[in-house]
């Protein structure tokens, strides 16, 4: 958080409930991430601060940017708390300030 507004997030990991490949909550989490970071790039214009390495995703918006993505990083948080109402054990969410 940033002044109040998200300003990125953090995945990484393996959910555990099936192997790497054929894990669905694996696959929902990581559709839900590119879908935020292709947003806040490519259709959105930000600026960002973006890392993809093998179980890991992390994305950071400029300051300036901030405001103009927060709906978006709001809705892909409150996404991940839904799927951590599912999957109780298999998905923790950790907030920052930045």
């Amino acid at each position: 958080m940033r002044k109040g507004l998200p300003a990125g997030f953090c995945i990484s990991g393996h959910a555990g409930i099936s192997e790497a490949g054929t894990d669905i909550l694996c696959a929902a989490v990581s559709s839900a991430a590119y879908m935020t970071a292709n947003t806040v790039t490519d259709i959105i214009g930000a600026k960002a601060e973006v890392s993809v390495e093998e179980g890991r995703m992390f994305l950071m918006v400029s300051e300036k940017d901030a405001a103009a993505c927060g709906v978006l990083l709001r809705g892909f948080r409150l996404h991940m708390m839904s799927l951590k109402e599912q999957y109780p054990e298999n998905i923790t969410l950790t907030d920052t300030e930045v």
